[in-house]
């Protein structure tokens, strides 16, 4: 039934009630007093609900009533090219990421730092973009999944990704992959289960992780 519908059902039901007889004080039952305030409660939220999917993306995050003139000019450098952009100094460095500099390739997951799909590079350490500041980026080296390509040719552990069959539908991959580039990095996670402690921080729904190890390990031995 739509809501339109429900409301007008409940309006009639409270008028004929009111207008019954002179002898009828009540003006409706306990039955009918729940479900108006049911109707009533569910209108309220679906209202709500509208407004709130009305707003833009930027106005769920910050004050509206902040102005422009607040911003801070910062110069990134991603993927070894200085990026200068005015931001709001609350503005993760994800959604700068996607939604300033168009690098989708990080992905927005939990956007709680649970889940590693947001994660990118800062001087070659793995770090959430989702709990990183942008102007806390400044002057640190970042690099995303699209940046790990050279002239066309993929990093070795997209390779191995690939030909391990380390990814199913994809979405946590980018974050997956560098992660794996860091882990390798640091060079204390060798055996299968060490890698796998050192992974933990990256979820995958797909459940794709004996691939995605395999293809850690594969990077590795091809690196010598």
């Amino acid at each position: 039934m739509a809501l339109a519908d429900a409301l007008a059902i409940a309006s009639e039901a409270l008028h004929a009630r009111a207008t019954h007889g002179a002898k009828e004080r009540v003006l409706f039952t306990r039955r009918e007093w729940t479900a108006t305030c049911l109707v009533v409660g569910c209108a309220t939220a679906f209202l709500s609900g509208c407004k709130e999917q009305q707003r833009t993306p930027s106005e769920h995050r910050l004050d509206p009533a902040r102005g422009a003139q607040d911003d801070v000019e910062i110069t990134l450098t991603i993927n070894g090219k200085l990026r200068t952009l005015a931001v709001d100094p609350r503005a993760s460095l994800l959604d700068v990421l996607r939604e300033r500099l168009g690098l989708t390739g990080t992905k927005k997951g939990c956007d709680a730092g649970q889940c590693g799909s947001c994660t990118v590079l800062a001087g070659g350490k793995r770090i959430t973009s989702c709990l990183t500041f942008a102007v806390m980026a400044q002057g640190r080296d970042i690099t995303t999944i699209e940046g790990l390509a050279k002239d066309g040719v993929l990093h070795p552990m997209q390779q191995a990704f690939i030909d391990s069959d380390g990814l199913q539908c994809g979405y946590c991959t980018p974050g997956q992959i560098l992660s794996a580039v860091a882990l390798l990095g640091e060079g204390h996670a060798i055996t299968d289960a060490e890698v796998r402690e050192q992974m933990s921080g990256n979820l995958c729904r797909c459940g794709a992780y004996p691939s995605i190890v395999a293809a850690i390990q594969a990077a590795r031995r091809a690196r010598g």
